[in-house]
């Protein structure tokens, strides 16, 4: 689906920005890179810049006009504010990352067109797009280095991807020091734990067993609801343990993990 979705810069004046943009391309798993009478390409600033994404580079198509650039797409979303004459429809970052994917889905060609960095596309260039795409940056300090407005919708882009692939836009980090005890401590450990703090808070001299106000149960609705894992359990066992020793007034060791 992303192969139908080409970023498209036009006349790209610093060699620098063209591999900002090929890596914050790559970072987002965009790989077609279209330049329109790029000032300075190839060029090892570009390479540079590109840090690791030069194969964006490498495979990235060179043409003499936008028209040129635009050969087969369905759909033409332009980087920019509205038309200074005409008004336009308009899209902001998510609903164009929305709209590019639902049209690369039904297999249509897609482009992301971005201008120069310093006037944007011209109105004849914006008239060549379905839509403008405005990025609402601070009004005070608007202007966006090309780079990181090709971030932003590349951004916008994959987060719609992964929704529509069904994927997760975050994935959780497994405990890597701990394989095999990142299940979920079972209701008879959580009972044996219960039943060990409710011994140390009394022998802290914390919980009077005349009087307990409700605490075990307000400490099991705590524990109940923050899903304890058994890595965890042992954690929480051990501090218990060494709290009885010290109570008991037995010789501990400090054990640093």
């Amino acid at each position: 689906m992303l192969e139908n979705i080409r970023v498209v810069l036009v006349n790209t004046s610093h060699p620098g920005n063209i591999g900002g943009a090929a890596r914050a391309m790559k970072n987002m798993g965009l790989s077609r890179l279209v330049l329109v009478d790029p000032q300075q390409f190839p060029h090892h600033e570009a390479d540079a810049r590109a840090s690791g994404a030069n194969d964006i580079l490498e495979s990235a198509q060179v043409v003499a006009t936008l028209e040129d650039a635009l050969v087969g797409c369905s759909l033409v979303l332009g980087t920019s504010a509205r038309d200074r004459r005409i008004p336009w429809p308009l899209l902001d970052p998510r609903e164009c990352g929305t709209k590019s994917v639902e049209e690369a889905g039904q297999g249509l060609e897609v482009a992301l067109v971005f201008g120069r960095e310093y006037a944007g596309l011209t109105n004849e260039e914006l008239q060549r797009c379905h839509y403008h795409v405005h990025i609402p940056s601070n009004p005070d300090f608007s202007s966006l280095n090309l780079a990181a407005a090709v971030q932003v919708l590349g951004y916008e882009v994959r987060m719609a991807w992964l929704a529509a692939e069904g994927q997760p836009s975050k994935v959780e980090k497994e405990e890597l020091n701990a394989p095999g005890n990142d299940t979920l401590s079972t209701s008879d450990e959580m009972e044996r734990f219960y039943g060990q703090l409710e011994q140390t808070l009394e022998g802290i001299g914390f919980l009077d067993p005349s009087n307990p106000r409700h605490l075990m149960a307000r400490l099991r609705r705590l524990y109940g609801r923050s899903a304890v894992s058994r890595s965890e359990m042992n954690i929480l066992r051990g501090i218990l343990t060494e709290t009885q020793k010290v109570v008991r007034g037995e010789p501990h060791k400090r054990k640093d993990k």
